[in-house]
């Protein structure tokens, strides 16, 4: 939690815009989403003495605010939207626009004094954005190759085909720019080590973690749950008590993590363990499987947090 000298300055992020709720401002104001406009946002944090930027997270659109705000060393907190709809709703704020947004998130940052968000290194950036892009060609693969099923023409399939060969060149130029990417920084390489030497976690797993999961090694077991979405959230009222869900959290980790938690089922022998005891215990495929992502998770996190691969973790 920020100390109270913090003057919070929020921010609602879209494609084009900022609309930005100043302290003591009456109304809010509009600047562009470029870097013209974020300098223009820059004069103004200029006439108090301790900015602290809160906005919520909007994906790439707010990457080059955030970017821009770590050059000038100028605190910045990064959101989950759902938190700051339900501020909204707690305090009768219904409508939507972009201008009420800002409003409430200030709001929001007043009351709730959020943590700051630590700045993303360059190479930590460009990893995530390698990632991101190889996710993204993975799916416009599965597509194409989905459209392959029931198709007779000729010319349809040959062109479907070349674009299968042309993704997969460039999936396996993104594996290679992600292992460079790893390979140039002594720190991402000795964590994808650890990662690696698990069994069930690939160097594709092992990417996905270090570029979207940077709390790694760092938060406890529980945040780190959390964090991947994995935790169990009670649902309990009164006498009734309902069942767990885990809910929230990063999905691209989450769908790592299940990708990972197949193969450790079968050859890594603490979870393989764990799963068949659940199963044992009558617990379903579906849960059992959760709760092994959920302990290759935390294990993942331990190797990295004592710098000790598999075999010497004790």
């Amino acid at each position: 939690m920020m100390s109270n000298n913090s003057q919070y300055v929020a921010v609602d992020v879209s494609k084009a815009a900022l609309d930005i709720a100043m302290p003591g401002a009456n109304r809010v104001w509009r600047s562009t989403n470029t870097v013209a406009g974020i300098a223009a946002l820059r004069r103004r944090l200029a006439l108090l003495d301790h900015p602290h930027i809160v906005c919520e997270a909007t994906g790439r659109y707010g990457r080059l605010l955030a970017r821009q705000m770590g050059t000038a060393g100028i605190a910045m907190s990064i959101v989950n939207p759902r938190q700051v709809r339900d501020f909204a709703r707690a305090t009768g704020q219904l409508a939507k626009t972009d201008a009420l947004d800002a409003g409430i998130i200030l709001r929001f940052a007043d009351v709730m004094q959020p943590a700051r968000t630590p700045p993303t290194p360059e190479n930590q950036a460009r990893l995530a954005e390698q990632v991101r892009r190889r996710r993204q060609l993975v799916d416009m693969l599965a597509t194409e190759k989905q459209r392959l099923s029931g198709l007779d023409d000729t010319d349809t399939l040959a062109s479907i085909r070349e674009h299968i060969a042309f993704l997969q060149g460039q999936i396996g130029q993104c594996d290679a720019r992600i292992r460079a990417e790893i390979a140039a920084d002594a720190t991402l390489t000795r964590k994808a080590m650890l990662l690696e030497s698990i069994p069930g976690i690939g160097a594709t797993t092992a990417a996905v973690l270090i570029a979207e999961l940077p709390e790694l090694g760092i938060a406890d077991k529980k945040q780190i749950a959390a964090l991947a979405g994995v935790a169990p959230m009670n649902r309990d009222s009164g006498q009734w008590r309902g069942q767990a869900h885990i809910t929230g959290g990063r999905l691209s980790v989450r769908c790592a993590l299940y990708m990972a938690t197949l193969p450790a089922i079968r050859f890594n022998p603490t979870i393989r363990d764990f799963y068949q005891h659940l199963r044992a215990e009558g617990k379903a495929p579906k849960v059992a499987i959760t709760a092994a992502m959920r302990k290759l998770l935390i294990i993942a996190n331990a190797i990295v947090q004592h710098d000790k691969p598999w075999a010497n973790l004790a």
